[in-house]
């Protein structure tokens, strides 16, 4: 299943024109500083002016260079979330994957157990698989069997039990299990 990225392009655009306007206009009043500089000596009641111009100038520099910091560091975030994310998918499938071992599950099980955990209707994945769903509901049945399970939801259960490393023998006690019981049956 792949995740709808978003189109981060308009607001990269704009935050770079924004960037664009803003050195330029910083430019502007560098040059006009300096260029008052001159003036000053010969008319030194421009002092103020010259002072809250050059004030203004060093402000809008430092915005420019703390805007550049911050976008830097956010999209280098940006860059490490998305690495953990996609490290965390690979781990996801791994378990998965590892139940669907564990089960032994046949490749039109794995496939059909595949379409049940992103959450597809039987009819649904019946469509997908081009079989009856007659046919997928008795791989449904296979895969509860194997799985120890009686249900989607206990399903479901298992496999996040084992995302979150959740031993489901290690949490009932034996005292708790009927002779013949299985660890999967009276556990949602």
């Amino acid at each position: 299943m792949m995740i709808e990225r978003r189109n981060d392009y308009p607001v990269s655009l704009a935050l770079t024109l924004l960037i664009a306007v803003q050195t330029i206009t910083a430019a502007f009043f560098v040059t006009d500083v300096f260029g008052d500089l001159g003036d000053y000596e010969r008319q030194p009641s421009s002092g103020l002016h010259l002072t809250i111009e050059a004030i203004a100038a060093a402000g809008l520099v430092a915005a420019i260079i703390l805007e550049c910091a911050y976008i830097r560091h956010l999209l280098q975030r940006k860059a490490r979330l998305e690495s953990s994310l996609e490290t965390a998918r690979g781990a996801v499938h791994d378990v998965i994957e590892s139940h669907f071992d564990l089960w032994k599950l046949t490749p039109a099980e794995r496939d059909v157990a595949s379409l049940l955990v992103k959450g597809l209707s039987t009819a649904k994945i019946a469509a997908i698989r081009g079989s009856a769903e007659g046919t997928v509901k008795a791989q449904l049945n296979a895969i509860y069997r194997k799985a120890d399970a009686r249900n989607r939801s206990d399903l479901l259960s298992v496999i996040i039990d084992g995302l979150m490393g959740i031993d489901r023998l290690a949490e009932v006690p034996e005292d708790n299990l009927r002779d013949g019981q299985s660890v999967g049956a009276g556990m949602t």
